[in-house]
């Protein structure tokens, strides 16, 4: 009889149990992960999506464009043998890997060379790096900085690839040695338009751009 009622009390037990939907959690010690995941990290990580940098753009190319060695920018060829940049002693700036650097001179046939030097893959403020390039220009041309600084402008039409575009007259005349850079997202650029004006060099400073940054 008293086995009888031992085994009657153990089963009204485990009917309890049953009924209180014991989980395995509640013993000390055994976590559990929720259920309908293999476990509690992966819960988490499916519930919340990544957050967004704010600003975000989520159809921008995260590499970003890129310079190119065009053969052909704004109608200019680009000069070869003896007309190639040689001795150019521009600093382009720190080249990591994973950066291009395009150094080349286009003209027209019988046309002054005009030197583009044009980075990619910036990896501090493009704007930062152009007045690096601008300054490594300055010094190309020989500009003598008891004339001054020269004023940079802004282009009123960057064109379509957007960002800064400015230009500076390195000239006591309203014609002579005109530079020009540009700077957006990732890359920075500067160029030279020797015997040019302002509005001249910053037209085709942008049509050549559109071939020299994809």
């Amino acid at each position: 009889m008293r086995v009888q009622r031992s085994i009657a009390l153990t089963t009204a037990v485990l009917g309890l149990v049953l009924l209180s939907g014991c989980r395995t959690d509640d013993v000390e010690g055994v976590p559990v992960a929720p259920s309908g995941s293999a476990s509690g990290a992966e819960s988490t990580a499916s519930a919340e999506p990544a957050e967004e940098t704010e600003g975000a753009d989520p159809t921008a190319d995260a590499a970003g464009r890129r310079v190119v060695d065009a053969a052909t920018a704004g109608g200019l060829s680009k000069m070869t043998g003896d007309r190639a940049p040689s001795d150019v002693a521009i600093d382009p700036g720190e080249m990591r890997d994973g950066m291009n650097l395009v150094m080349n001179n286009y003209a027209s046939a019988g046309g002054d060379p005009v030197l583009v030097v044009a980075v990619d893959n910036v990896p501090e403020e493009t704007t930062e790096r152009r007045e690096h390039l601008w300054r490594g220009m300055l010094e190309h041309i020989k500009w003598d900085y008891e004339l001054g600084q020269p004023e940079a402008q802004p282009v009123e039409d960057a064109g379509p690839l957007g960002g800064s575009v400015e230009c500076m007259l390195a000239s006591l005349t309203e014609d002579g040695d005109v530079v020009c850079g540009w700077a957006d997202d990732t890359t920075a650029g500067v160029a030279h338009f020797p015997n040019s004006t302002l509005p001249e060099a910053g037209k085709l400073f942008v049509t050549m751009r559109a071939d020299l940054e994809k």
